[in-house]
């Protein structure tokens, strides 16, 4: 399998010199005695996460193999899990999505520290998110400290959303670690790439394990669209 593994590493970069995209190696790991463990691949092109994930789940490999000195027919499996990269949030605020309410700022036993209204009140209309200051002096002071606080609050709320989706496509790929392969390549005794989802097969077991991958994600995302 480990030797399966750096097969299909070779295969996705071969990919994605066809497609003109940029993968760069962040990790491996070796194998035992050949081929390798584990491998990190970073890619980068237009639509390049909508057609890999078409590749998600587990490869079967069947072929005579060389490391079996009675060169006996071996099957062999390796996971492919497509993760998106999720980029740091950086947004603003928009006005239109704020309500602000201002107010006199009370003291303890409710008596007001301020004549005016400088007390101010933010609520995010979209999430419901409420933040209030009074400590400043000013309303303007006042109204830059709760959208800092409010601006921090959003950020922490998509941080954690952007980890729920994570870990639900974590799970999906715990779940395919378990389960049925979703492509063979058969090598011996004939010749064939089949997907299991699709049904989309190919002899041409050369030119897939060379990069040419175009036929079986088209048939993916045909068939992801049903």
């Amino acid at each position: 399998s480990q030797d399966w593994a750096e097969i299909l590493l070779r295969m996705y970069g071969r990919f994605c010199e066809r497609k003109r995209w940029k993968a760069s190696l962040l990790d491996v790991g070796a194998g035992d005695t050949a081929g390798i463990r584990s491998a990190t691949l970073e890619i980068k092109g237009g639509h390049a996460y909508g057609h890999l994930k078409a590749e998600q789940g587990v490869h079967r490999l069947v072929r005579l193999s060389p490391f079996d000195a009675a060169h006996r027919r071996h099957t062999s499996f390796a996971a492919v899990s497509v993760i998106p990269v999720v980029e740091e949030a950086s947004f603003s605020v928009d006005p239109k999505d704020l309500r602000i309410d201002t107010y006199r700022a009370s003291g303890a036993g409710g008596q007001h520290v301020n004549v005016t209204d400088s007390a101010v009140r933010i609520t995010h209309l979209p999430t419901g998110i409420v933040v209030s200051c009074q400590n400043e002096r000013s309303q303007h002071q006042n109204k830059d400290q709760a959208l800092r606080v409010l601006t921090a609050r959003l950020n922490d709320l998509l941080v954690k959303q952007q980890a729920e989706a994570l870990e639900e496509i974590q799970g999906e790929l715990r779940e395919i670690e378990w389960g049925s392969q979703i492509r063979s390549y058969v090598l011996h005794p004939y010749r064939m790439v089949k997907d299991h989802r699709t049904d989309q097969e190919t002899g041409n077991v050369d030119a897939v394990l060379d990069g040419d991958l175009d036929g079986f994600i088209e048939a993916y995302l045909r068939w992801a669209e049903r």
